[in-house]
């Protein structure tokens, strides 16, 4: 019988477990001898008396203290873990806003410029930050431990806070990664992360990010966007007076703000510049000089800020700058499309009809948008007054367009084989349990594609629906611009979807740039304060949606509308022009959109609660807007003709007229058909939006659709109050 032990695997085994036993107890023999050695060690220190009581404490102390430090420790961590561009966790961007030309139109978000190096700074405000915050920031290690006891005690003296303990790091540590609510917790979190920052970054750079970071009133973050807003200089070039005032805001910035209350501000000015005396940083006659001669601000620019257009924008830049994931460069300086002048002559016009002639169709808002064909946006008006509510009705409030949405449905019509003289018909339509009907019941029969444009007949988009298809209509309306979403109901060809003012300029402005689908934008270039170019907008072709015959005819038909049609209030004479009037039911909105080779332009009345107007329809005061803004804003401008509407003679013609009075325009062919909102779901409704509340009415959605709106002022009358403002 073969042993075992002859096996060369059995063998090492065997040898591996006597290792590990001989290992293992050899351990034990160790820590028996170990542990008697200390009990030995133990048992011969033997306190007596006094040092009994003290060795006692000092163990419990210890031990109960170790236990409370890990609590502590677990309890107090920084809420932030240290990865990632954390100095920049939680700041905000500081845009200025130019136009094409680089002058400053604006500004958004907060007032920073942190492209001041240290070394640049004047050391006479280094000293007034330092004797004030920190006298000892060179010398600590991120806690200053004899100014903290320094402030206990003086707190005491005087039984209430006067003196802050925190160093220039804690503070800093509280500006970057803490909020300011006062909590134990927070104190804590605040020690810790001073130590953290102070292992990371070299004094002159903690010094640096506090200067750039901390509120000094007013909006602004950082002296050198406090010393630009106060005296109007830069940070570089401030006295000792003003190194003062800016010093003395680091403590409470709102409080001490020279532009809202310059006695506290000169006050605490005059207590930096003690403690700069006391710190040896000045002498007593440097100190005597600048009290003598204190620090002087200077008076904001007065200029009308271009608000409505400056919130898209920021908006658009805060996108762009996502897209692009800029980590760096929060303070940034933005080239727009803006025209002031034509914002100006926008905001004029809007607010002296909404003074003026408004009141008596009982409408007390409007918007206005106006684009470049391509695309960029010259001027925006969100509502009467930014100051009073801040809604942007021209981007952000959904209304039906009524009546201007009909270009969208000719235009599939003549995508689908028909030409602006095919012979349709303007007859009574059922579709469903609906049977829609013309204003007053009154129908032309046979009549031209142009000649129903112009006259806007509600029947015969909804006859063109029915030939064309739905589909047919929402790809037109989507392929021209149109953003918001488009619900396939019968009612559609109507104008009864909600679309923005903004998304009916972009959907115009691709029949003025020959079939071009426009996407408006406000932002052309972004670059940091070092000149580095963040983004520029880039200028690829644009392809053609349409071909440009069939928007040839499209225009053909929609300068009709102006020649003939509903929209002759907006001529203006000197360049080919069209558009198209939009009413909806009820009279609650009431729209005008037109355009040139050079300009698109879409204006809208109503009321934010969407009660009715009084008769408004898309022919009076919105075409009234759009011919006033629109020579105002072409003032200048060498005319050009667009396809299907050429330049000619008879513009030069029309240019040198002088006679205003135009043929008196029925009523009822201005005013389009209640618009059919019945097959709307609710959630398609206008939205609530805080004050500004785009809310129909139950009878907008169940009430009667062929019921006619009873006017309380005559029709010739209006007319003749239009007519009266244009000759003046």
């Amino acid at each position: 019988m073969n042993s075992p032990f002859g096996n060369p695997f059995y063998r090492f085994f065997m040898k591996l477990d006597a290792v590990i036993s001989d290992g293992v107890f050899s351990l034990g023999r160790a820590i028996v001898r170990g542990a008697k050695a200390y009990a030995d060690w133990a048992n011969s220190l033997r306190f007596y008396g006094f040092f009994r009581v003290f060795a006692d404490i000092a163990d419990d102390a210890l031990t109960f203290g170790l236990a409370i430090g890990i609590g502590l420790l677990i309890f107090a961590l920084p809420p932030f873990q240290g990865e990632g561009d954390v100095w920049n966790q939680r700041r905000e961007y500081a845009v200025t806003f130019t136009d094409a030309s680089g002058h400053i139109v604006g500004r958004r978000g907060i007032r920073q410029d942190d492209n001041i190096p240290i070394r640049e700074i004047p050391p006479v405000l280094i000293q007034a930050v330092l004797a004030t915050e920190d006298t000892r920031f060179y010398n600590h290690f991120g806690i200053d431990l004899i100014g903290t006891l320094r402030a206990l005690v003086e707190n005491a003296k005087d039984s209430e806070v006067r003196q802050g303990g925190s160093s220039l790091t804690q503070q800093l540590a509280k500006n970057l990664f803490l909020s300011p609510e006062r909590t134990l917790r927070r104190k804590i979190n605040e020690v810790f992360l001073a130590f953290w920052i102070e292992a990371r970054l070299s004094k002159d750079d903690i010094l640096k990010l506090y200067l750039d970071r901390s509120y000094l009133g007013g909006g602004n973050y950082g002296v050198e966007a406090a010393s630009q807003f106060y005296f109007g200089k830069s940070v570089r070039d401030v006295n000792l007076s003003e190194a003062a005032m800016l010093a003395g805001l680091f403590k409470a910035p709102t409080r001490y703000a020279p532009h809202a209350n310059m006695e506290a501000s000169r006050q605490r000015s005059r207590v930096v510049l003690g403690r700069m005396l006391d710190a040896g940083f000045i002498t007593p006659g440097e100190m005597a000089q600048a009290r003598r001669e204190p620090a002087v601000i200077v008076s904001p620019a007065e200029f009308i800020s271009p608000d409505w257009f400056l919130d898209h924008a920021y908006k658009e830049t805060l996108a762009i700058l996502e897209k692009q994931g800029a980590k760096s460069g929060f303070v940034v300086e933005v080239k727009t499309t803006i025209d002031p002048a034509m914002q100006t002559h926008a905001q004029e016009v809007i607010n002296a009809a909404l003074d003026t002639e408004a009141p008596a169709y009982k409408a007390t808002q409007a918007a206005l948008v106006s684009i470049a064909p391509e695309g960029a946006l010259k001027a925006i008006v969100g509502g009467r007054s930014y100051e009073n509510s801040q809604f942007n009705r021209a981007t952000d409030a959904m209304r039906q367009p009524g009546s201007s949405f009909k270009p969208f449905v000719f235009l599939a019509a003549l995508m689908n084989g028909y030409t602006p003289d095919s012979i349709v018909f303007d007859a009574p339509i059922t579709i469903g349990a609906w049977t829609a009907r013309n204003y007053a019941g009154k129908y032309a029969g046979r009549t031209t594609l142009t000649a129903a444009l112009a006259h806007s007949y509600n029947t015969v988009p909804l006859h063109l629906m029915r030939a064309i298809g739905r589909k047919s209509i929402i790809d037109t309306a989507q392929n021209s611009g149109l953003q918001s979403k488009l619900l396939s109901v019968p009612s559609m060809p109507l104008g009864s979807n909600e679309v923005t003012v903004m998304d009916m300029a972009q959907g115009y402005a691709t029949f003025a740039s020959g079939g071009i689908p426009a996407k408006t934008y406000a932002v052309i270039e972004i670059k940091r304060t070092d000149g580095t170019v963040i983004y520029r907008r880039d200028e690829a072709p644009r392809p053609r949606a349409f071909p440009e015959g069939k928007i040839a005819e499209l225009n053909q038909m929609m300068g009709a509308v102006i020649d003939s049609g509903t929209g002759r209030r907006a001529l203006l004479g000197f360049e080919p022009q069209a558009g198209k009037t939009g009413t909806t039911s009820s009279y609650r909105d009431a729209w005008f959109v037109g355009y040139t080779a050079q300009l698109v332009t879409a204006v809208w009345y109503g009321n934010d609660d969407y009660s009715e107007m009084n008769d408004m329809t898309g022919g009076t005061l919105p075409a009234l807007t759009w011919q006033r803004f629109s020579a105002l804003a072409l003032q200048g401008a060498t005319p050009s003709g667009m396809a299907g509407l050429p330049l000619d003679e008879r513009y030069s013609q029309l240019a040198a007229r002088t006679d205003l009075n135009l043929p008196e325009i029925p009523l009822e062919n201005e005013v389009r058909e209640p618009i059919v909102t019945a097959e709307l779901p609710p959630q398609a409704a206008p939205a609530v939006v805080k004050q500004e509340v785009m809310k129909p009415s139950l009878r907008n959605f169940f009430g009667l659709f062929g019921n006619k709106p009873k006017p309380s002022v005559k029709p010739q009358t209006l007319f003749e109050k239009l007519r009266s403002s244009m000759e003046r």
